[in-house]
């Protein structure tokens, strides 16, 4: 990799990073439960079009950032301490957040573009590189994600292969030494990958060839 594609990859993930620690004292998408459930209520209370579900989905972003700009407080979709105040007039309680809708939502989206072909670079529905694919999945989700495989290797948490969850991207040394290739776990040792010869395809990791090539797995979200 060249230097300034390191210096873009490493921006990338300190983005990542500073995000996630600054969603950490907000609810946001992908958290569940009634907490979640009591803010959607209000919400639909002063007529936003929102159900109260308990799961915080983009539905449910875009009624905070309505109610947040008829506040005049800082847009972004996420509910933390002035947000919640401003809408349930108490204190916000300590924020818990679940990957269960995520996870969900990561799974079942990547399984609608098998088929899809592969393409170097590529990063929509009509061709997806490895990195690509996984980006644009996982941003489908409201999860940001670097660009490149080696970058996405540089966030989240390191998982053994005994502790891999649905949702956990999975990695391999494939055309150059080290993180070159990646993919979404989806369970019972199978992931879901753009390779470069099948396109956007469910693989085993006990294969001969990925079991090769496999370096490692992280959880995100």
């Amino acid at each position: 990799m060249s230097k300034a594609m390191r210096i873009l990859a490493l921006t990338m993930v300190m983005m990542v990073s500073f995000a996630a620690a600054v969603s950490a004292s907000a609810f946001r998408v992908g958290d569940e439960g009634s907490d979640v459930a009591e803010i959607q209520g209000r919400l639909a209370s002063l007529g936003y079009d929102v159900a109260a579900d308990g799961e915080f989905g983009p539905a449910t972003a875009a009624a905070v950032k309505d109610f947040q700009m008829s506040r005049g407080l800082s847009v972004d979709g996420l509910v933390g301490a002035s947000t919640y105040t401003a809408l349930l007039g108490k204190a916000m309680p300590a924020v818990n957040h679940g990957s269960n809708y995520v996870t969900r939502t990561i799974v079942n989206t990547s399984m609608n573009y098998v088929g899809v072909p592969y393409v170097f670079g590529g990063t929509t529905p009509s061709g997806f590189d490895c990195s690509g694919y996984v980006r644009y999945i996982f941003a489908n989700a409201g999860v940001y994600l670097p660009r490149t495989a080696d970058a996405q290797y540089g966030v989240g948490t390191p998982v053994s292969m005994g502790e891999l969850e649905p949702g956990d991207l999975v990695f391999f040394s494939t055309y150059e030494p080290g993180p070159s290739h990646v993919g979404i776990y989806l369970g019972n040792g199978d992931f879901i990958n753009a390779s470069s010869s099948r396109g956007v395809a469910v693989d085993s990791l006990y294969s001969s060839y990925w079991g090769s090539c496999y370096i490692g797995a992280k959880r995100v979200i």
